[in-house]
């Protein structure tokens, strides 16, 4: 049951919390209530212009260019390896938007994405050092063979493509959820690095593919994440805080007061309750939903993002408010990759349909055309 608009609003969704926290990610509550008022930020603060996009979205981008850059090999080649090696390899391109200047040499080295063609992706958005290490050091990590300890949400913020491209079809709950595990294993390897990003993985997929409640979505992710990591031994914890989100979401409390006994959304367990939290108690109000998971003293563009993916899959593109579409920086470039998602890759190997566009994409990594230095 496949719909563009949950396709666009999941994609916009995270980017717009992204923005919204991104303005006060390093403030203290007092700063940001004091300097927007009792309700907190409500509305981009714009830099010249533009709501700001941080890391967070950057690499959400180029983890859904990954899943269709292996589709697209597996057409095109008939043979393609996991989706997580793609991840690696798209990843290594976000990196160089980190570390070179635009335009890159995309000979030397090869490059994996079209999104590296993209100049406004190479600004500099307060990149994790976990995420900037681990790409350094190969972007190989695995959950059989961690590449680190950490646990930190920059594995979780990203994966939401995962759910959202891949659907029911050969593969059980199971198998699909561990693809968005192993996506986050690559630069996070505590088990609380890439747990979550199952369970976020196999909320977007059930709400943006099938008729079901937000409340059903998160009560069939845990039970599938207690089968997938079974002999965890961090799992009765995460279990524990997953299950507090769910009746904190319930009760009839101030929001900043629940946001506080969750965490504070710097770890990936944290952020994804905190954002369980915010679309379990708002799951039609993308606005509040949106206001609660960023008004706080965390990691609030995290936190904004995962909330944004979630309640912005649950309303689609036309249930988030005007003043969150305008202004909001590189909203062509992730409708375009939302849409991408969704219409997929329809070029085989022996057939005889082409595509200039999405072999200028996803095979020759060219588009948009930019002109030679």
């Amino acid at each position: 049951m496949k719909d563009i608009d949950k396709y666009r609003g999941c994609l916009i969704g995270g980017a717009v919390g992204d923005a919204l926290g991104y303005a006060i990610e390093f403030l203290d509550e007092e700063s940001i209530f004091q300097r927007y008022g009792e309700l907190g930020i409500t509305e981009y603060d714009l830099v010249d212009g533009v709501a700001q996009i941080s890391d967070d979205t950057q690499m959400t981008l180029f983890t859904a260019n990954a899943l269709l850059l292996g589709t697209t090999r597996g057409m095109t080649r008939g043979i393609m390896g996991p989706y997580s090696s793609y991840a690696g390899l798209c990843y290594k391109d976000w990196l160089r938007t980190q570390t070179e200047k635009y335009p890159v040499d995309n000979k030397n080295p090869y490059t994996y994405t079209w999104l590296i063609n993209i100049p406004e992706l190479f600004h500099r958005r307060a990149p994790g050092n976990t995420c900037l290490s681990a790409i350094h050091a190969g972007s190989n990590g695995t959950i059989e063979k961690p590449i680190n300890n950490s646990k930190g949400c920059g594995g979780v913020m990203r994966v939401a493509p995962v759910g959202l491209y891949l659907e029911h079809g050969k593969r059980s709950d199971e198998e699909l959820d561990r693809i968005g595990a192993e996506v986050a294993a690559i630069t996070h390897g505590h088990e609380l690095g890439y747990i979550p990003a199952a369970t976020l993985t196999h909320i977007i997929r059930r709400i943006a593919h099938e008729d079901v409640s937000m409340d059903e979505a998160v009560a069939s992710a845990l039970e599938t994440t207690k089968v997938l990591f079974k002999n965890a031994k961090e799992l009765p914890y995460y279990l524990e805080l997953m299950n507090r989100a769910v009746a904190l979401s319930k009760e009839d409390m101030d929001d900043l007061d629940a946001i506080h006994s969750l965490g504070q959304g710097w770890v990936a367990e944290e952020t994804l309750a905190i954002a369980v939290y915010c679309v379990l108690k708002y799951p039609n109000d993308f606005d509040k939903a949106l206001i609660a998971s960023v008004n706080h003293e965390g990691d609030s563009d995290s936190t904004g993002a995962v909330t944004g993916n979630i309640v912005g899959t649950c309303v689609g593109l036309s249930g988030i408010p005007s003043k969150y579409k305008e202004n909001l920086e590189l909203y062509d470039t992730i409708i375009e990759i939302a849409d991408d998602l969704y219409n997929d890759c329809k070029i085989c190997e022996y057939g005889e349909y082409r595509d200039e566009v999405w072999e200028s994409k996803y095979i020759y990594k060219t588009y948009p055309k930019i002109s030679k230095r």
